[in-house]
């Protein structure tokens, strides 16, 4: 997973690079944990371009992500969603609470 900062917007990007289930997503939580504690981001958004697969673990990693970003007073975002992936989002109701942006800004 690579992550990208900007200071003058306090927006904290996530570019997930791996599938995302209940192998992976301990170590992505932490990472993600870490990275919201040390920078204090007023938003999150989480870049799904590389992401092909995702199970119940990722929808429970990105709500609990999400709950942190509330009691903090931020915001999450997903951008570069797979029309797969995007399904399931919508199946399980995730996009009731973090929405999907389209025009999307990769991380470089």
């Amino acid at each position: 997973m690579n992550t990208k900062y900007e200071e003058k917007d306090k927006q904290l990007f996530f570019e997930i690079t791996e599938e995302i289930d209940h192998h992976t997503t301990e170590k992505i939580r932490r990472k993600m944990d870490n990275e919201i504690q040390r920078y204090m981001p007023k938003r999150i958004i989480f870049d799904f371009n590389k992401v092909t697969f995702m199970d119940s673990a990722g929808i429970g990693m990105l709500i609990g992500r999400y709950k942190m970003m509330k009691m903090l007073g931020g915001t999450s975002e997903i951008i570069n969603v797979k029309p797969s992936i995007k399904k399931i989002f919508e199946m399980c109701g995730l996009l009731k609470i973090i929405p999907i942006r389209n025009n999307a800004k990769n991380i470089s």
